[in-house]
């Protein structure tokens, strides 16, 4: 299949924008309870409110994205959750995302399913979630640490779960609606969608186009994405059909040196780098209740194709994915317990073709079988879980003599404790691990193979749900042998320079605190906190003790929604990055940070106008450097500064 600082002035206009431009809750037509609306989830493949999973989950939902007026899933998850962020290399407006601190490998140690299809690379490139329809999701959920027993290897920093309303299945009406935004640098953004229905039988479309220029010389990005999903659903049983495409056609500025950034933040060196990256992608579902038990198949197809020049140097792959998941959950109970069972088969391979003259071919094969089982004490709401997962997989690259065949177990054990109605307390305890992938195994030292990396997860937590308010706060550890990454410091005579290669650290452990807050202070007021404090160090080796690159240790991200009056609303928030170092010897610093959006929307008949601003104080920032020379970062990707824009949405 062929498709392929911070400056106290900065911190105080910041905060006071925050208290008088709010953010992030629902807007309809009538002024909003101050009851929080429950929200249901199913990041562990088992349905449930976030109070009930035994592990940190945070959910956007179809309301929160619409309500924001973010454009993407990278932006929804920076904006509304804290994520972290740092700008891609291919722009489009996609965004590396990092759960819990593992900077440049953040990819490859966290998950991304969509529609219970997972979509990671076997190589070191990423999902371009930005090549999702926005409008198409229903809801994005977040499980923060280790997923390895549900999802298998590279989960140990987390789990994004994407659902798009048709992958959710819950019975519509028959709709449209129509979306028109223009803004700073060019930007042109049209977005259509609807959902035909009639009895069990439902047809969702969506598609987007979005253009710009963007903030730099060589940056214009044109994407185009469409879905269409085709279901029915009866008493016991729903099957269904989707169908995905997204292209991306981007130029390439490249970094600057630290001069040229001080100077000229839009300049570029480049003036003819260019890429275009084509995803297809096909997905067959069924799902059928018998009884207690839920019966779930999965299988999908999706080719991706690159096309990029630069320095007038081709580079040119297309790869092939298929994926196929049966997965069975089973509850049961009396008048003293409940239980639930997941189980699930899971097998997946991946094949990569590079053109060229020196073009090779790269291929991976797995296969896992997982079990997990949950147990709750009526009379005390004790739950009690325990999962282990086996996964076997087999590499290939035609460049390297090496074909790794390894097979890897997680497993994880919790119990979580309602204190009492509002309050409850939970841990968990269990091992994940991640294989080197097909172009970190096939360039290495001479004589050196990468074993796999394993981690030691631990998580302790507390939550708080009422009405109006809902909090959560947790403790995490993972401490990790085997750390797969590459030094850019390490001899390797294979590389044109001498140094460069990808190594099994020496030891290194996260660990952190996070901090997720919602509060309805009265029926027009909604705030919310998401907050982090975080370490990721050496621990042994050369570089014991110094952090690991690309890893800010806190972020806050503070937002507040506003609706002052019936179909009027004022939203906006602030988000703090402090500072992270580049290299693993922290002798240079990527700056601290902060930026403020604002929005205001009317809504008028069936019509929604809004306008909003990004980095309202017009703030001159990175998140995306990768050299340190003599003490000076260099290679460095900037940030938009202050961008406008407009829109009207009609639904019908």
């Amino acid at each position: 299949m062929k498709n392929f600082s911070l400056a106290q002035r900065g911190i105080a206009a910041a905060c006071a924008a925050a208290c008088t431009s709010f953010g992030a809750s629902s807007f309809a037509q009538t002024v909003p309870q101050v009851q929080l609306k429950p929200i249901v989830v199913t990041a562990d493949r088992l349905p449930g409110t976030p109070q009930e999973q035994i592990a940190g989950v945070s959910v956007i939902t179809a309301h929160d994205i619409a309500t924001s007026g973010v454009s993407s899933i990278n932006e929804a998850l920076i904006r509304l959750l804290g994520v972290v962020g740092r700008q891609d290399f291919y722009g489009g407006g996609n965004y590396a995302l990092d759960l819990r601190g593992f900077g440049g490998t953040s990819g490859s140690n966290q998950v991304i399913i969509l529609d219970g299809i997972r979509l990671n690379e076997a190589d070191l490139s990423s999902p371009i979630l930005a090549g999702i329809a926005i409008d198409s999701v229903e809801k994005v959920e977040v499980i923060r640490g280790s997923g390895a027993v549900l999802f298998g290897q590279g989960a140990t920093g987390g789990v994004i779960v994407i659902t798009t309303k048709a992958g959710k299945g819950s019975a519509r009406k028959t709709s449209g609606q129509l979306y028109a935004g223009l803004g700073s640098n060019g930007l042109r953004d049209l977005r259509a969608g609807g959902v035909y229905a009639q009895g069990g039988f439902q047809l969702d479309v969506n598609a987007q186009k979005r253009d710009s220029d963007n903030h730099r010389d060589n940056f214009r990005s044109e994407t185009n994405n469409h879905a269409t999903s085709v279901q029915w659903a009866g008493e016991a049983v729903r099957v269904g059909l989707r169908l995905a495409q997204d292209r991306l056609k981007t130029q390439l500025p490249g970094s600057l040196t630290a001069v040229q950034y001080v100077n000229n933040p839009k300049q570029s060196n480049n003036t003819s780098n260019k890429a275009a990256i084509n995803n297809d992608t096909q997905s067959l579902f069924a799902e059928f209740q018998l009884s207690d038990w839920l019966l779930n198949a999965d299988l999908g197809w999706r080719g991706k194709e690159l096309r990029s020049l630069s320095g007038g140097s081709p580079y040119e792959y297309d790869v092939a994915g298929h994926n196929q998941s049966l997965r069975a959950m089973h509850n049961s109970g009396n008048a003293q317990f409940g239980n639930s069972l997941s189980l699930g088969f899971e097998r997946a391979a991946w094949d990569r073709a590079v053109l060229g003259a020196f073009g090779s071919t790269a291929s991976q094969r797995s296969r896992s079988l997982y079990l997990r089982d949950e147990l709750t004490w009526k009379a005390t709401g004790t739950r009690l879980s325990a999962g282990v997962r086996k996964e076997t997989t087999q590499q290939e690259e035609s460049n390297s003599a090496l074909s790794p065949r390894t097979s890897n177990n997680a497993w994880e054990l919790g119990v979580k404790q309602p204190l009492n109605v509002s309050t409850s307390v939970y841990g968990r305890i269990g091992n994940s691990f991640r294989l080197a992938n097909v172009d970190e195994f096939s360039f290495t030292q001479p004589g050196k193979t990468l074993q796999p990396q394993t981690s030691r997860d631990l998580e302790l937590g507390a939550q708080y749900y009422t009405g109006a308010l809902k909090a959560d706060l947790r403790w995490y550890q993972s401490s990790l042998k085997n750390e797969i990454g590459y030094d850019p410091t390490a001899l390797n005579v294979n590389s044109f320079s001498g140094f460069g290669a990808n190594v099994n650290f020496d030891n290194t452990r996260r660990s952190g605190l996070e901090l997720d807050g919602r509060y309805a202070v009265s029926p027009q007021l909604a705030l919310q906190l998401n907050a982090a404090w975080r370490k990721a160090q050496f621990t042994t080796g050369a570089f014991a003790g110094k952090s690991v690159a690309l890893v800010p240790n806190r972020t806050l991200s503070l937002r507040a929604d506003w609706t002052p009056a019936v179909g009027h609303r004022l939203s906006g928030g602030v988000r703090i990055v402090s500072s992270q170092a580049p290299d693993f010897a922290n002798l240079c610093k990527i700056p601290a940070f902060e930026t403020v959006d604002v929005r205001y929307s009317m809504q008028w008949k069936s019509a929604e106008f809004s306008v909003g601003v990004g980095n309202l104080f017009d703030r001159k920032f990175y998140t995306q450097a990768f050299r340190c020379t003599a003490g000076v970062t260099t290679s460095i990707y900037p940030e938009a500064g202050r961008e406008v824009s407009a829109a009207v949405k009609i639904t019908f």
